[in-house]
């Protein structure tokens, strides 16, 4: 077997590994979730490129002794920095890419689930005003349905309006889906069921949710 590996990928989270090293988890579409680890000072070129939110090309080495992975490379082709630009972007890329680590990817179509993660962070690069809350529950309903946590879910107290409006909003992509109108009332209750039944799921609340 290969110990070198190419596949897409995006950047969920990264944490320090010793003095100057990182440990990055990534979504892809050969693996799922993904653990590697980056090396390299602050002044690398690949520490820069392994970023949070950055998607592309990923290249791994496989260590068969220790079982793990290291980046040899990373074609960034979606670097987004408007996410880091402001408060509300950033914290509403931080609960996509949480929610999508607590569900190990969703167990699910991993081609599917990047396309769907990338098309919500993308969205949120340009995204202005009340558009970063729709577009995070643009995406937890659509998650919810593609790794079927929502199947048999009654929408049973939730009002017409923003189930309606999450019914409307699956069939669309999310730069489509901010721009349809929801009260602010309605959006936090559609917010609240699409947690709610994914929280039912996994056992427990996301802190990145409560932004």
């Amino acid at each position: 077997m290969t110990r070198f590996s190419a596949c897409p990928a995006l950047v969920l989270r990264m944490r320090p590994c010793g003095e100057s090293n990182r440990e990055a988890f990534f979504l892809t579409a050969g693996m799922g979730i993904t653990r590697a680890f980056v090396y390299g000072g602050p002044k690398s070129r690949l520490r820069s490129y392994v970023s949070p939110f950055h998607s592309g090309g990923l290249y791994l080495y496989h260590d068969p002794v220790r079982d793990s992975y290291k980046v040899t490379d990373f074609d960034v082709r979606r670097w987004r920095p408007g996410i880091r630009e402001n408060y509300d972007r950033t914290m509403a890329a931080i609960a996509i890419a949480e929610t999508v680590l607590a569900g190990f990817g969703g167990g699910c179509d991993w081609n599917e689930a990047l396309d769907q993660t990338n098309d919500s962070l993308d969205a949120l690069d340009g995204a202005a005003g009340p558009a970063y809350l729709r577009i995070l529950v643009h995406f937890l309903w659509k998650w919810a349905k593609l790794t079927g946590i929502h199947d048999g879910v009654p929408a049973a107290g939730l009002p017409h309006a923003p189930f309606h409006w999450l019914e409307k909003s699956s069939t669309l992509c999310a730069s489509e889906a901010c721009r349809l109108g929801l009260d602010s009332g309605s959006l936090r209750e559609a917010k609240n069921f699409c947690t709610g039944i994914i929280e039912s799921a996994l056992g427990r609340r996301l802190k990145s949710w409560e932004w």
